[in-house]
């Protein structure tokens, strides 16, 4: 049995303030030629399908032609919700979908059957274990008390295996917080304070488990368990990561193996560290200008029109922070700048605090200039 992990596309996603439909449907295009060359039995998609509960109508489009193709190439899909998922709209039309060979747990269920799939050897059996929180794990399953998160997914890994026969080989399918998992800023947390952090030993009489949740490609307590990562770069966090889809082998005798093909985006994401007489000379960064930049500027004084000059060098600047601007500035001056307060707000600030017996007339009148233009550069975007 062949198969393609992945998870957390996210479509319709905004970072910054820009749209990533573009960029996802870019990717996606990657993921189904990776689909033609190697020729799973199916795709698996662990969660978090779209970014938001009601999805703008391009990503709802975009994931309606992903799956029509996949079906067109002969790959079942096999996709669960995750928490950012409304699971009610996920699941419409789930029964009708089957017979195209397209397989969506978004609802919980606690009847519901693993999907079986069929290679040379025999079957194997898929539990899809939808994103649940306790009370509504408690509430499908009819349960007395609401669970932890770590029980609730223990109920529904119990419910599921009991309709799988002994010694068959299986793959769960799950989203959730995996204990001791890298996490990334991008990611929702399910929960305050820890307590939606599950145990992998859970997974264990699964020969795979396909996770879901976590944004950086990773395993979860032992090799066959494993998080594929989101599908693009969604925070700069995550700009060191490799994203991509983990390719799954199980022989006839159940062994697994994995590997992970890396999807090259149309725009990377990148931080970019340096003074700002470096970052803007033409040799100092090699890379395509046209990435989703985070510059560091490691300047100790003030940047005047830091963002306007930057702009010049990288159109798709999306954040400016400064590390060492700290020096002679309070501590709330410091996480303003660590936030990434826009340039206009800065020097908002800035010229707040200064008064006429500091600032000679010429150095007030180009300050007044420079939060005019910025001011007029906000309104055109």
């Amino acid at each position: 049995m062949r198969f393609i992990h992945t998870a957390d596309w996210h479509l319709g996603k905004l970072f910054g303030q820009r749209h990533m439909t573009e960029d996802q449907a870019y990717v996606l295009e990657e993921l189904l030629a990776l689909c033609r060359d190697v020729r799973p039995d199916a795709l698996v998609l662990a969660g978090d399908v779209y970014d938001r509960a009601v999805p703008p109508p391009e990503a709802v489009a975009l994931f309606n032609t992903v799956l029509t193709r996949l079906a067109e190439q002969g790959i079942k899909v096999l996709c669960i919700a995750g928490n950012h998922d409304s699971a009610v709209r996920l699941a419409f039309g789930a029964q009708l979908l089957q017979s195209s060979g397209v397989y969506i747990a978004g609802t919980l269920d606690a009847e519901a059957a693993p999907v079986v799939l069929s290679d040379a050897f025999g079957d194997v059996y898929f539990s899809l274990l939808p994103y649940g929180d306790p009370p509504h794990i408690r509430e499908s399953f009819s349960l007395d008390e609401t669970p932890s998160f770590d029980t609730a997914l223990d109920v529904q890994i119990a419910s599921s295996r009991a309709m799988i026969p002994q010694g068959a080989r299986s793959v769960a399918v799950a989203h959730a917080f995996v204990i001791g998992g890298q996490t990334s800023e991008s990611e929702h947390t399910l929960s305050v304070g820890g307590s939606d952090q599950v145990h992998a030993d859970k997974f264990r009489p699964y020969n795979y488990t396909a996770l879901g949740h976590l944004h950086a490609p990773q395993r979860a307590g032992a090799e066959q368990i494993r998080y594929a990562g989101s599908l693009l770069k969604y925070s700069f966090d995550e700009s060191h990561q490799k994203k991509g889809v983990t390719l799954v082998d199980i022989d006839a005798a159940g062994a697994v193996s994995h590997t992970f093909y890396p999807l090259v985006p149309r725009h990377d994401v990148r931080i970019v560290r340096g003074k700002m007489a470096e970052i803007m000379s033409d040799e100092f960064d090699p890379l395509s200008h046209e990435d989703y930049i985070c510059v560091e500027l490691t300047d100790t004084d003030a940047v005047l029109a830091a963002h306007e000059k930057l702009r010049r060098v990288y159109p798709n600047l999306f954040l400016i922070t400064r590390p060492n601007i700290h020096m002679g500035h309070s501590s709330n001056e410091v996480r303003n700048y660590e936030r990434g307060k826009s340039d206009l707000h800065l020097f908002a600030d800035f010229y707040a605090e200064m008064t006429t017996e500091k600032m000679t007339q010429e150095e007030t009148e180009e300050l007044t200039h420079i939060i005019d233009a910025l001011e007029r550069e906000e309104r055109m975007q």
